[in-house]
């Protein structure tokens, strides 16, 4: 687990993860040694896949904890994964939104 964020306020999902995909986007041909999020672009795909898989647990283990702060903190780790993961295969968030909004109407 890692550290608790502190300070933590609300903010604005859509603005948030637009701009978090925007960098994801913009770290697609920086280098791996300088960038985590390029080295998870660039590298192993299983490299990636686990990481998601692994983001996935930890949630579910902070849930069965009951633990608010924790659950929120791994969640973000789980949503920057898979923004990555999109990133990586071409899926655009306009896309997942569009997946999102087809299926509530």
């Amino acid at each position: 687990m890692g550290e608790r964020t502190a300070g933590v306020r609300d903010g604005n999902i859509g603005e948030t993860i637009e701009g978090l995909a925007r960098v994801i986007h913009g770290r697609r041909d920086a280098s791996p040694e300088s960038s985590y999020t390029a080295r998870l672009l660039q590298g192993k795909e299983d490299g990636l896949l686990k990481k998601v898989t692994e983001e996935a647990t930890e949630v579910v283990m902070a849930c069965k904890d009951r633990d608010h702060d924790h659950i929120r903190y791994e969640a973000a780790d789980l949503v920057y994964h898979l923004l990555v993961t999109l990133e990586r295969y071409g899926v655009s968030v306009e896309e997942l939104a569009g997946e999102l909004d087809a299926r509530h109407r």
